[in-house]
């Protein structure tokens, strides 16, 4: 149990009577200094439930991403205060693209058909980088490109340490990972911004689905509960991840499960309704998604003995990092589809289910 002094100024306790994903805390001065048991946590934790907290406190590059999370909270909130017409002239989903806004409702949740209680708006790395074209943009944004450019570096500092701890891990050659994962490489990566507005108190449920992320790294910043994570396990019930001033929440996507054969986990999560007084409060969350460059094949990687084999009767899927990431980013939006096939969009949920032994 996490003591409830910690939390962020101005907002609600998050309760203490409330089933909380048991995530190891890891230390990223510690990582940078390759301490040899902070190592050995991060490894477990990748391997074992794909989720950790990433402590910024104790290191400068830490810090410095921290204050670019400060001030992405306020544009992100500015950004959302915007007129829904205006908002809407940046949905981008009917030219294929999964960048710009997406607005609440949007898409199928669970085979119900339900539909999700969030607003996003995606902002490209390739865009901010100068890798492609700018895309039209809120004046929000544009007069906010330089910080939103400074936290996608510092964030990408931190999935590039990410890989390259797991590269180690795994025995896979120098920068094999990080190499499919440059920050001026073509890719899906992205800045998200996330509001979530309470719910209605007779009607609470499920606002964002359950799933696995669709790319490599997530580094998460929240400070609201909502987020609930499944842990491994037959009789796994979902628990809350609490969420800590100071930290990202760090985990695997699919690509790393493709990458390893299952033996890296992207495991099952989900967001609903904010716990206790938390949910009458407007739910905010910045995220970094790192994904393979877009002609990544997702595949079993070559040259590490601790990746398991294929099985001899398995044909891996031929799909590419970009089009795994449109299939899965807007193959559940119902304007785009006359009926959503809720499982040709899935991604590694079935491994994720399976019990390790």
């Amino acid at each position: 149990m996490m003591a409830s002094a910690e939390k962020f100024d101005g907002l609600p306790p998050f309760p203490d009577d409330v089933p909380t994903a048991p995530l190891l805390r890891l230390s990223l001065e510690k990582l940078l200094q390759r301490d040899s048991g902070e190592i050995k946590r991060f490894s477990e934790a990748c391997e074992e439930i794909g989720f950790f907290y990433l402590d910024f406190r104790d290191s400068q590059r830490g810090e410095s991403i921290l204050q670019d999370a400060d001030r992405l909270f306020k544009v992100g909130e500015q950004l959302f205060e915007l007129d829904l017409e205006e908002k809407q002239k940046y949905d981008f989903s009917k030219e294929n693209s999964y960048f710009g806004y997406k607005g609440q409702g949007a898409a199928v949740v669970d085979r119900q058909g339900n539909v999700d209680r969030n607003e996003f708006y995606n902002v490209s790395k390739d865009d901010i980088m100068g890798v492609s074209k700018p895309l039209p943009a809120p004046e929000i944004l544009r007069e906010n490109r330089d910080p939103i450019k400074s936290f996608m570096e510092n964030a990408h500092s931190i999935v590039t340490l990410v890989l390259d701890l797991l590269n180690e891990h795994l025995g896979l050659p120098p920068s094999t990972l990080s190499n499919l994962h440059r920050l001026t490489g073509v890719s899906g990566d992205q800045v998200r911004f996330i509001k979530a507005p309470p719910q209605p108190m007779d009607d609470r449920r499920t606002a964002l689905g359950e799933h696995t992320d669709f790319g490599s790294v997530t580094v998460l910043f929240n400070r609201l509960g909502g987020l609930q994570i499944l842990p491994p396990g037959e009789d796994a019930e979902w628990c809350y991840v609490r969420p800590l001033p100071g930290h990202a929440i760090i985990n695997l996507g699919d690509a790393m499960v493709k990458f390893t054969n299952g033996l890296l986990r992207s495991n099952i999560h989900r967001v609903v309704a904010p716990p206790g007084q938390q949910a009458d409060i407007t739910r905010y969350s910045l995220v970094y998604f790192a994904r393979p460059e877009d002609n990544v094949p997702l595949k079993r990687l070559n040259g590490s003995d601790r990746i398991p084999p294929l099985p001899s009767d398995v044909v891996e899927e031929d799909i590419n990092s970009k089009d795994w990431i449109i299939r899965r980013a807007l193959g559940r939006r119902v304007a785009l589809y006359s009926s959503v096939d809720f499982d040709k969009s899935a991604g590694t949920e079935q491994i994720s289910r399976r019990i390790k032994v």
